[in-house]
């Protein structure tokens, strides 16, 4: 597989306007492969919370960004599609990641009132996930999640703006940005 046909999560993240000083929540971080990258991108100054329900991942995203010298990222335990359940604290990030998970969810309106929750006014949600099955290289045809389905959730909470991202030939990207009106939690 050609690398420049699959997601890359520095042209991502720089497509989203991710840069030097910023809090960044990547919810339902997984093994951190945005996380990571996140970090780099923010720098020192800045700071990334990776936020999982399975501790094993967690665990894993810790001692990977320690090993690459990434000491601004920090791991909390929590479930991300119950609002606070992330135990982040809210009006507080630049941008929220929501990466690859949304075909995990039982939930989906959670994660994005939490998604809501967690941003300071005019912050963004990127988005990204899996644009098909593609022989089993993604998720289970039954699981995958269209990108119309998650923006009309994005949208009715109280996000708006959206711009489409360019995220690989396997996946769909945007970022919607927090309105000042309050969200329709």
């Amino acid at each position: 597989m050609d690398d420049s046909t699959f997601v890359q999560p520095a042209a991502v993240l720089a497509a989203a306007g991710v840069g030097e000083g910023m809090r960044v929540a990547d919810i339902a971080t997984s093994s951190g492969f945005f996380t990571r990258a996140a970090a780099r991108m923010v720098g020192p100054a800045g700071v990334v919370w990776a936020v999982d329900i399975h501790q094993p991942m967690l665990a894993r995203v810790h001692n990977l960004a320690i090993a690459e010298g990434l000491h601004n990222v920090h791991v909390v335990h929590g479930n991300v599609e119950q609002l606070g359940g992330s135990k982040l604290p809210s009006s507080t990030f630049d941008v929220v990641i929501v990466a690859n998970v949304l075909f995990t969810l039982e939930h989906p309106a959670g994660l994005v009132a939490e998604a809501w929750r967690v941003l300071r006014p005019g912050g963004v949600a990127l988005v990204v996930d899996w644009a098909g099955s593609f022989g089993g290289l993604g998720p289970h045809p039954g699981h995958v999640v269209a990108r119309a389905d998650m923006l009309q959730l994005f949208l009715a909470d109280g996000f708006g703006d959206v711009v489409d991202i360019p995220a690989g030939a396997y996946h769909w990207g945007f970022v919607v940005r927090k309105q000042d009106a309050v969200s329709a939690q």
